[in-house]
């Protein structure tokens, strides 16, 4: 952390919990230019995003900072390196008073950069007051007009030029970091609800745009004074929960096409040695995941520094522990810590596996940087190319002061005369490292389809991700009920958790469901002396709902296919017997999942004295070529 000047030990333990980056300037002619042939809307594919032509579209971006914070006017980036504040609050894209918008958009494109994460806080939504003349002076036409109708104009000229726009909400109030700032949270200064109906507001008001691709739905979640985010409790500082309900908002009540890219927790704890802390990252997701209504647009989100650590908050001095940071770790601790945290998500076949986009990374070209962190950067743009990760630098845009000092994060910077200085203007030894970045060898061209693996977690409530089973009512009153998205089928359960498996592929549901709740469709007798929840003859499994532990239906979908007749019972009541993929989608507890080949069609439990009614058996048939 750069510049802490630290008051109470409290204040600055917590002000240790945010990672806070500085910023920079430059601009590189080398890279190739903007290729807008790409098709929108974007989806994905596995661990790829793919444009409407099923193309990989690999994420090449930056952050275009600013609207999510505070400007004093003086170009004085007053609290740190990484987010502007004063007293000023103009709340815009940084850059607007020194350079003409058009300019600082091709420099974006000079960069071989396609896509740009623009930041906006809630408070920037409401603002009402007109910016001033001076903050935009070298684009007089913004002046009188709010701040969110000046991030209209720069949404629009970012997209009229071709880029893709990922819009991030990166804050509630406009003031960053760290601490007590109002910002711990996507509900830490407001509430859960006006934070969704704030983003409904905003990809409502984009919708038309098709190159408006993304909502980042909140950044660097992480503890507040007393309480720590978590990761599937249920409880109002339940990010797992938040992303998940948001996320299926987004896409069922306002634009469907969007990605919804859901950030890993930053940081938990207090940064103290004999402490409790953590930086999580995506580490949770690899055993309670993401399921959307739309299954092909999630995103997975991480954000790495150097000065940073897997459990060091970037203090140094007072609050500072003993915990290495990335820099301090070898090249082969590094990758291994990397995948560990975020990395794994691309890596490996699961009910986990989406793209990965780095959307935070970043470091100083213009400042005196140490052997550590210099090699540090070397080696995670090493890890980007091996990875062939989806990445935005931080930050884009920043200010030059040629007669003083300035952080020399930014890729382009202006001085306050409008001249630019650039990642290719000078002596940035940042230089070559992101040449090799924007130009190495990337997959291109048409992503084969994979298989999709996704979990259903009705552990707090309903946990329904078939858009058409949304619209068909409560068909199970007063129970808990998990329906895969369309197009995948039931293919795995617990015996103990509620958790279930679902896969893509096999039969083709014509529409027609029904609720099972009784044995009228068992034949032949799979597992006797066991309550038997099976599907009628051409239909096949989507879902289930329980009662606490105990089934409490089974849902079948239909299809016009023909459905094998005979099958075969796989138990899972005294151990696990699984087959094919998807990962471990229920850690801890016992599974059963039918084969690659074959389809669900039911569920048996017990009902005698003393049981909790959990699944023990599943009915798996095979899938008629």
């Amino acid at each position: 952390m750069r510049g802490f000047a630290p008051a109470a030990v409290i204040v600055v333990l917590l002000a240790l919990i945010c990672p806070v980056v500085p910023a920079t300037a430059s601009t590189p002619e080398q890279a190739p230019r903007l290729d807008a042939a790409w098709v929108p809307p974007l989806s994905t594919s596995g661990r790829y995003i793919v444009d409407a032509n099923g193309n990989r579209f690999r994420l090449k971006s930056g952050n275009w900072h600013g609207a999510s914070g505070t400007w004093n006017g003086s170009g004085d980036e007053s609290d740190n390196a990484n987010h502007h504040a004063g007293e000023n609050s103009n709340r815009m894209p940084l850059g607007l008073d020194r350079a003409p918008i058009g300019d600082i958009i091709s420099g974006f494109a000079e960069l071989g950069l396609n896509s740009i994460r623009l930041q906006f806080s809630n408070e920037m939504i409401h603002d009402s007051t007109p910016i001033p003349a001076a903050a935009v002076a070298a684009n007089p036409s913004l002046a009188g007009k709010t701040p969110l109708q000046v991030y209209d104009v720069v949404v629009q000229q970012l997209t009229a030029a071709g880029f893709a726009v990922i819009l991030n909400n990166h804050t509630n109030t406009t003031r960053w970091c760290c601490g007590l700032d109002g910002n711990e949270r996507w509900n830490a200064s407001q509430s859960t609800e006006t934070w969704e109906n704030d983003w409904l507001f905003m990809v409502n008001r984009y919708k038309t745009n098709p190159r408006v691709v993304g909502a980042d739905l909140y950044n660097e979640v992480r503890r507040d004074l007393l309480d720590d985010p978590n990761w599937g409790l249920g409880d109002q500082h339940d990010w797992f929960a938040a992303s998940q309900h948001l996320g299926d908002r987004i896409l069922t009540e306002a634009n469907p096409n969007l990605l919804i890219v859901v950030e890993g927790i930053n940081w938990t704890g207090i940064p103290a040695d004999g402490l409790p802390h953590d930086r999580p990252t995506l580490t949770p997701a690899r055993n309670l995941s993401h399921t959307l209504v739309a299954s092909d647009k999630l995103v997975y989100s991480a954000h790495f520094y150097d000065y940073t650590g897997p459990r060091h908050s970037g203090a140094t001095g007072t609050g500072e522990t003993h915990d290495p940071r990335y820099r301090d770790l070898s090249p082969e601790e590094l990758i291994s810590e990397l995948n560990r945290q975020a990395f794994f998500v691309t890596g490996e076949e699961g009910h986990f596996t989406a793209p990965l986009w780095i959307s935070e990374f970043g470091i100083g070209g213009r400042e005196e940087i140490g052997e550590l962190p210099r090699a540090w950067f070397e080696h995670f743009v090493d890890q980007l190319i091996r990875t062939d990760a989806d990445f935005a630098y931080w930050p884009l845009v920043g200010w030059h002061n040629p007669t003083g000092t300035d952080n020399g994060w930014a890729l382009l910077a202006w001085d306050s005369a409008g001249q630019r200085i650039g990642l290719y203007d000078g002596d940035d030894w940042r230089a070559s490292a992101w040449t090799r970045l924007i130009n190495a060898p990337t997959k291109t061209g048409p992503v084969e389809p994979t298989t999709t693996w996704k979990m259903l977690s009705p552990d707090h409530g309903d946990f329904v991700e078939s858009l058409r089973m949304r619209t068909a009512g409560d068909w199970d009153n007063g129970a808990r009920k998990a329906a895969c998205p369309d197009g995948l089928r039931l293919v795995g359960l617990s015996h103990t958790g509620n958790r279930g498996l679902c896969r893509s592929g096999g039969p083709i549901w014509s529409g027609a469901y029904e609720v099972v709740h009784d044995e009228s469709h068992v034949s032949p007798d799979w597992a006797s002396g066991y309550t038997k929840y099976q599907c009628a003859p051409s239909f096949y499994l989507i879902g289930y709902s329980v009662r606490g532990a105990r089934v409490s239906s089974a849902l079948c979908a239909g299809t016009s296919q023909s459905l094998s007749s005979t099958g075969r019972t796989v138990w899972f009541d005294r151990g696990d017997n699984r087959g094919g993929g998807g990962g471990d989608f229920a850690s801890g507890n016992y599974k059963g999942q039918c084969a690659d080949d074959e389809y669900a069609a039911g569920i048996a439990f017990t009902t005698r004295v003393g049981s909790s009614g959990t699944p023990d058996a599943l009915y798996c048939r095979r899938l008629v070529p």
